[in-house]
């Protein structure tokens, strides 16, 4: 008796993934629910444009962490020294061309933190590489010494920092043209912010194309999902995990730069200090997420931000407050990965 399978044609369209919305409107209501909160519009406008813009600078440094988390499974504690080793790296750019940041053009003050950003990428990058050989290689799979070895590691880089760079503070003046504010209307909008806000939207728009439209993204992606699998294909795992590392590693420099310029004042605790904050905004986001990083940086900023200016005691704790009420809500985070 012959039996007649039913054979799918193979130009059948796959099922359509179903993106989740509602995490997406989450930044958009906040800012919305706190505009009669604050009262004046101009006002609103400013903490708002302040919130995003210290948000992106968030992302930068969280985002090369969720990454590194999506795909290693590796909890680096001593990412902040990334940040701090970026923002140090920059002054031997900056400082030694003081000239091109204190001059009254663009494209020379453009030029100098460009160069900035390129050698405090390398340098983290390639510390990255150190790192992932040395310290997070022996570990693998291991949380709890991945937590002891790498805070080590962070303790380490730090003094290190004062050994190469000494102990005081470093000023670190932003460039003249990025000083000053663009008035509209009543509304102050501070350049710096507003570069902050055009980087980040950068990095984050470069790491979902990336991420999605590259067959690097593809191995990636494959990689978080099912390892295993992507080793079975033929590819070293291994290496795509250096990879990501050191990308992961970079993206933190760069971050570190932006909020060198930010503070203005740089201290070998410069990362150490920001980490607790990273590790919040991935948490929200679902760990190993980078759109729910992104989401989540924003939402901690603004939170902080109007918090700060409403009510600048609840702003101490404002991200603990958040963290909570989303993973009451979503205890997974707001775009959890797969088998985290």
């Amino acid at each position: 008796m012959t039996k007649i399978l039913n054979v799918a044609p193979q130009d059948t369209a796959l099922p359509k993934v179903r993106v989740d919305m509602v995490p997406l409107l989450l930044v958009p209501v906040l800012a919305l629910l706190m505009l009669p909160l604050v009262g004046s519009f101009p006002t609103w406008v400013t903490l708002t444009v302040a919130g995003l813009a210290m948000g992106m600078m968030v992302f930068m440094m969280a985002s090369g962490l969720t990454l590194i988390f999506g795909l290693m499974d590796v909890l680096n504690f001593g990412h902040g020294a990334f940040v701090s080793v970026g923002a140090f790296t920059a002054t031997m750019v900056l400082l030694p061309m003081r000239s091109w940041v204190e001059a009254d053009s663009v494209w020379m003050n453009l030029s100098v933190v460009g160069m900035a950003i390129l050698l405090a990428m390398v340098v983290t990058g390639l510390l990255g590489w150190a790192f992932e050989r040395i310290i997070i290689r022996p570990v693998y799979g291991l949380h709890l010494k991945q937590i002891l070895i790498t805070m080590g590691g962070m303790i380490v880089a730090e003094q290190l920092i004062h050994v190469i760079w000494g102990a005081e503070q470093i000023p670190l003046p932003l460039p003249t043209t990025f000083r000053g504010a663009f008035i509209i209307g009543d509304a102050a909008l501070e350049k710096y912010r507003l570069i902050a806000v055009v980087v980040g939207l950068i990095v984050f728009v470069s790491m979902f194309l990336v991420l999605n439209r590259t067959k690097v993204g593809l191995l990636i992606r494959a990689g978080v999902e099912n390892g295993e699998m992507v080793e079975a294909l033929g590819y070293r795992i291994r290496t795509l995990f250096v990879g990501v590392f050191m990308a992961g590693s970079a993206l933190a420099g760069l971050g570190g730069v932006m909020w060198g310029l930010y503070k203005e004042t740089l201290t070998a605790t410069i990362g150490a200090e920001i980490t607790v904050l990273v590790f919040i905004v991935i948490i929200i986001g679902g760990l190993g997420s980078v759109g729910g990083c992104f989401i989540g940086a924003m939402l901690v900023a603004l939170a902080a931000n109007y918090a700060g200016f409403l009510a600048p005691k609840v702003a101490l704790v404002s991200d603990i407050l958040l963290m909570v009420t989303v993973l009451l809500w979503r205890p997974q985070g707001l775009y959890p990965v797969a088998k985290r």
